[in-house]
Parts: structure tokens; C-alpha cells; sequence
């Protein structure tokens, strides 16, 4: 038996034993659109994980993790799919920010802060989006001085996922007064239990507010807590989006073969797999799953992965209200709430946003053109 299997096994046998009992309910729990189902239950199940070593599993095992290779990675998200485990709690902190201070970060600030992540013990949320600089970084406005042994924030960031549920959030900030685009920026950490920092919930489309808009008003936090050099910004943000579209996604993808082989159930037992369109559709659906796995395993550059499985799910959705036909234009669910969406209409309304969250489709293929292709840039005023 090969390593890889041996570690599969592992945590195949792992989750056997652990996903029951008091954990037992929360099979299937908190995915897309669902980010409020069960939460403080699931937070319980991930420090559950983090006390027998489940956490961060990609992460060297000097910063508590398991030094797990990308292979093993993969079976690590295949299995826990596999399990209908719940939703993950900490993904920003565990996939994003801490591989970035691990790449980037001081001695101190990854003493500081991965062994709060590991252990779930603090959440973090991502400070990039602005409602005048959306998938455009550079048009950053957020404003960051530094006052003594303080940076003092001010401006407004908006589509801050689980911004209510989170300690901490990592803010990209202009702090060279009079800078434009990419120069000029830092990225700073940034207590969220502050006077200074106000969260304000968005309700989605599904009904519920995973986003959220944050306001800083003369928020601080301490002026060691700046990843990188000052005005290096744009350099660390452009890395952790990197951790965002790649290795990070594996939970996510995988996940969505469960999805498709419920909706290929689905058409099966409503006679929808009858139509040669929809069985067409269904196929090219398969064969989208196995091209997502070949980009993850061969390590494929994170713009072209997160714009083709964006754009996949975002079909699976449109497949989805085909396949249930006319009545999924009608949102009736079992308890009679006016707005009780099922798992389909769910589906198919959060994921009209997976092609602009973590970057849009415009900017990355703006990216691939320009950095994998190289092509001329294009020309801004």
C-alpha cells in the first residue's frame, strides 16, 4: 500500500469513528448558502479535528501541521467529502492567511498567530473588497497611518465573508498618502473586537448573510502587525489570493462531485435523464469533475483552476432548475416559510456569485493572459 493510501486510510478510519455521537447531525451541514446552519456545533467538530491533528494538514509540521503532500492533501478533501462531513469553519484562517504568514510572515507573528488558527481557536476574515474596488486591488481606498507604536485604519470594506463570526481580518490598506494602483499598499492584521470596527450583515440571495460590509473608524491594531514590508501589500495579497484559488479549493471541488451525482439521482428518478439535452449536459458535467481533479493534481496556475470550476458550478446551478423543471421557480419549502429554499434553488442562486468571489472571471482572464500567456498588458488610464 502506498503512502497516500495509507494516510487516506487514515483519515477514512478517522472520520468513521468521530463523525457520530454528538457530531452525528451535523452530516451535510453549513455548505453553500447554509455558512448559518449549526455553526457553533460545527466550530465544536473543527477544534473536535484540531485536537487529534486534522487541522492544517498541509501545513509543515513544525507550525502544526501535518506536512501533508498534495497528493495526500487531495485524499485528505476526497475523504472528508466522501463522509458528508460539515462545512469547514476556519478555511480562511487554515488556507489562506496561514499559509501566507508561513511564506511571508516574522518569527513572531507566526508564533503569534498559526497556533490560534491550528487550534481553532481564533477565526479570520479577508479585508479586500471595497464597493469602489471590487475585484480591482488597486483601486484600494481603506487608509492606514501609523500613529506611535499604532496603525490607526479608516474606510470601508464590503463582501467580508463570516466577518460576524471572526476575531481577526487581514487588511490590505493604503498607507502611502497620495499613492496610486499597486503601489502604496500593506497588509495588516487587524483585531475585529474593537470600537473602531463596525460589521454590518448583507442579505444574499439565498436569504442568508455569509458577506458582510466591515467600517473601520479610527480602528488600530499594533504596528508589528504588518505581513511583509510597508508598501509591499500588493505582493503579499496577490500570494494569499494565490492560496485562495489553489491547494485551497480541493474541499470545495471535491465536494462537488457529491452535488452532481445527487442531481444525476435526481433526473434519474423524475424522468429528466430521458431528455438527450439534459443527459448530454449531465456528461459534459462528469467530465468537468475529472478536468477539475487533473488542474488540482498537476498543480495547474490558480487563475486558469478557479475560473474553470467557478464557471462549472455556476452551470451545475442552471442544470440543476433544468432538471427539476418548473417547479423549481417556486420557493415552497417543507415548513411553509415564504423564502424555504430547497437544496437545488440553493445551489443554483449562491453560485451565481463563484464567478466573481476570489476574483472575477474578467480579472482572471486578464491574468492568464497577461502572466501565463504574455500577452500585452492591458492599457489603463
Amino acid at each position: 500500500m502506498s503512502s497516500v493510501e495509507e494516510f487516506r486510510t487514515e483519515v477514512r478510519s478517522w472520520l468513521r469513528a468521530h463523525l457520530s455521537g454528538e457530531f452525528a447531525d451535523l452530516k451535510g451541514r453549513g455548505g453553500p448558502g447554509r455558512e448559518h446552519e449549526a455553526f457553533t456545533e460545527r466550530l465544536a467538530w473543527e477544534r473536535q479535528m484540531a485536537a487529534h491533528g486534522w487541522t492544517c494538514v498541509g501545513w509543515p509540521k513544525e507550525y502544526g501541521g501535518r506536512g501533508a503532500s498534495i497528493e495526500e492533501q487531495i485524499a485528505f478533501h476526497e475523504e472528508y467529502a466522501l463522509a458528508d462531513a460539515p462545512a469547514r469553519v476556519n478555511h480562511i484562517g487554515e488556507q489562506l492567511l496561514g499559509p501566507t504568514l508561513i511564506a511571508y510572515g516574522t518569527e513572531e507573528q507566526k508564533r503569534r498567530f498559526l497556533p490560534p488558527i491550528a487550534a481553532v481557536e481564533e477565526l479570520w476574515c479577508q479585508g479586500y473588497s471595497e464597493p469602489d474596488a471590487g475585484s480591482d486591488l488597486a483601486n484600494v481606498r481603506t487608509r492606514a497611518a501609523l500613529d506611535g507604536d499604532r496603525w490607526v485604519i479608516n474606510g470601508q470594506k464590503i463582501w467580508t465573508s463570516l466577518a460576524h463570526e471572526s476575531q481577526w481580518c487581514f487588511v490590505v490598506a493604503r498607507t502611502e498618502a497620495g499613492s496610486r494602483r499597486h503601489a502604496g499598499l500593506s497588509y495588516l492584521l487587524v483585531p475585529m473586537d474593537q470600537r473602531g470596527v463596525e460589521v454590518r450583515p448583507i442579505v444574499q440571495l439565498t436569504g442568508t448573510s455569509e458577506f458582510n460590509e466591515v467600517f473601520f473608524d479610527d480602528a488600530t491594531t499594533d504596528a508589528a502587525h504588518v505581513v511583509g514590508a510597508v508598501g509591499d501589500g500588493w505582493r503579499i495579497a496577490m500570494a494569499t489570493l494565490g492560496f485562495e484559488r489553489g491547494v485551497s479549493t480541493l474541499g470545495q471541488q471535491v465536494g462537488f462531485r457529491r452535488e452532481w451525482e445527487a442531481l444525476a439521482a435526481t433526473a434519474r428518478s423524475n424522468g429528466a435523464i430521458g431528455d438527450p439535452l439534459i443527459r448530454d449536459r449531465l456528461v459534459r458535467a462528469w467530465t468537468g469533475l475529472e478536468t477539475m481533479r487533473a488542474l488540482a493534481v498537476n498543480g495547474a496556475d490558480p487563475s486558469v483552476a478557479k475560473l474553470y470550476w467557478s464557471h462549472w458550478h455556476r452551470d451545475l446551478g442552471e442544470l440543476a432548475m433544468d432538471v427539476c423543471g418548473a417547479a423549481s421557480t417556486l420557493a415552497t419549502g417543507a415548513h411553509g416559510e415564504p423564502y424555504e429554499l430547497d437544496d437545488w434553488q440553493r445551489l443554483f442562486l449562491f453560485s451565481r456569485a463563484d464567478t466573481i468571489y476570489a476574483g472575477s472571471s474578467e480579472i482572471q482572464r486578464n491574468i492568464i493572459a497577461e502572466r501565463v500567456l504574455g500577452l500585452p498588458k492591458e492599457v489603463r488610464a
